[in-house]
């Protein structure tokens, strides 16, 4: 009975780590840049044909670069949206190849899934992403291994923009993925709405600006999410 407790929780105490910092570093899983200094403005779920584009947008006309967690299914339908975020200089990472939850997903499945992901991004972008956030930020025990023992290093976020829900505005997704940001802070936030509200990426698109303002508000520059290691 002992032996099957610890089993279970080393399956599921990942999956608390987005919202529980001491699990986090029990995990060791960053959800904060290791440098005290930059802030990284990461975006999950893409490619999209409109979205990703809006996003890239905003982005070059501050001469802003970001990080976009993309997901190998949407990749393997817009191959040349995430080819133009590599050719727009912005850092691409692995957000898995189906976008559900891991908890339930046995480990040969995760394996597959995040090989798979690798191949369909690197072969669509040119570039051979390292950093992985899974779908959620929900992380299993064998979720975690099989991202290490593949090389990858893993990020989720320390500030959100909840942009994904029906109700945001882009008044409010601007006022809590900026709220007290600090050198360190990594911003999370979706330039796709495959799995979300429909249409939610014209309020990220709305609220960016105000985003990028007061990151240039705090005195920190932006930077990328891979200096989190």
């Amino acid at each position: 009975m002992r032996a099957d407790l610890l089993a279970r929780a080393g399956w599921f105490v990942p999956a608390a780590a987005p919202i529980a910092a001491p699990v986090a570093r029990l995990c060791r899983i960053p959800r904060r840049l290791d440098s005290a200094h930059g802030i990284a403005l990461t975006f999950d779920d893409g490619p999209h044909p409109e979205g990703t584009p809006a996003v890239l947008d905003v982005l070059a006309g501050v001469g802003a670069r970001a990080t976009f967690f993309l997901v190998g299914e949407q990749v393997a339908r817009y191959p040349a949206v995430a080819a133009e975020i590599a050719a727009a200089g912005h850092e691409i990472a692995i957000h898995g190849y189906r976008h559900v939850l891991l908890l339930r997903r046995a480990p040969s499945a995760l394996r597959r899934d995040f090989v798979r992901a690798h191949d369909v991004i690197a072969t669509a972008t040119g570039t051979e992403p390292t950093l992985y956030r899974p779908p959620y930020g929900v992380f299993s025990g064998p979720a975690l291994q099989i991202a290490r023992e593949l090389g990858w290093r893993t990020l989720l976020w320390s500030r959100w923009g909840r942009d994904w829900e029906r109700r945001a505005t882009p008044e409010k997704i601007a006022a809590r993925a900026s709220r007290s940001l600090t050198g360190g802070d990594v911003v999370l936030l979706h330039d796709a709405d495959h799995y979300s509200s429909v249409g939610s990426w014209r309020r990220t698109v709305a609220a960016l600006p105000s985003i990028l303002d007061a990151v240039s508000a705090s005195g920190e520059s932006l930077v990328s999410a891979s200096q989190s290691t």
